[in-house]
């Protein structure tokens, strides 16, 4: 892991439609490092990471993510910014009336890619790398929780981000199946791209111990 410095937030509030979620966030992140986001529901967990991918505005405060300036960042920006970012969400968000192939094919041509070889190429890749290697024909609906959420991951993964923002991504899923996927999670931070993971399951993070930060009566506080 080397120490390139991914995100730096310097007391920053977090505030949607005026209303203050969180104060005087100070908080850094280097390539490779493994973070737990964690507190209790309407602590701002989802709004830090929002505000990490642009979709709340900074406005008091300073912060860069992927070397891009918050307080500075333009609307037509933002797309330029979460190229170099990966988004889990809890509830998957794949385009049911497509294969897994075609989900993965969107995002790419969307993104800009053009070379077909070269699509066909980093699309095995991904899947691959989250273990489906053989599942692209299939459709959302075929595929277990699990294993749709690694097609998610496989999707983050697609423009080779150095940061993943996953926000409660084993909430819809079993034990077991978390503890995959908090595994394969952990394996993507050990190559160099960093992860954020907000998370109400600590029974989880137990397996896999790492930084924790802790969103409590609008400040974040390490542990």
């Amino acid at each position: 892991m080397n120490d390139e410095n991914i995100v730096t937030l310097d007391k920053v509030k977090v505030a949607k439609d005026d209303i203050t979620i969180l104060s005087e966030v100070d908080f850094t992140l280097n390539s490779g490092e493994f973070v737990y986001l964690i507190g209790k529901t309407g602590t701002g967990k989802s709004s830090l990471l929002k505000l990490l991918y642009g979709d709340i505005k900074l406005k008091i405060g300073d912060g860069t993510v992927c070397d891009y300036d918050l307080k500075k960042l333009k609307r037509k920006e933002v797309a330029y910014l979460r190229r170099k970012l990966g988004i889990v969400f809890q509830d998957f968000e794949l385009l049911m009336d497509r294969t897994v192939h075609q989900n993965l094919l969107f995002v790419l041509k969307a993104t800009g890619w053009k070379d077909k070889k070269k699509i066909e190429e980093r699309i095995s890749k991904v899947l691959d790398h989250v273990g489906l290697s053989t599942k692209g024909y299939k459709m959302p609906h075929e595929l277990s929780g699990g294993e749709q959420q690694r097609v998610v991951i496989s999707r983050a993964l697609l423009n080779d981000p150095i940061l993943i923002l996953a926000d409660e991504p084993t909430g819809n899923l079993d034990p077991e199946t978390s503890k995959s996927i908090l595994k394969l999670l952990h394996e993507i931070a050990g190559e160099g791209t960093a992860v954020i993971m907000a998370t109400h399951d600590y029974s989880v993070m137990e397996h896999f111990p790492s930084r924790i930060i802790t969103c409590k009566d609008q400040r974040i506080v390490e542990d």
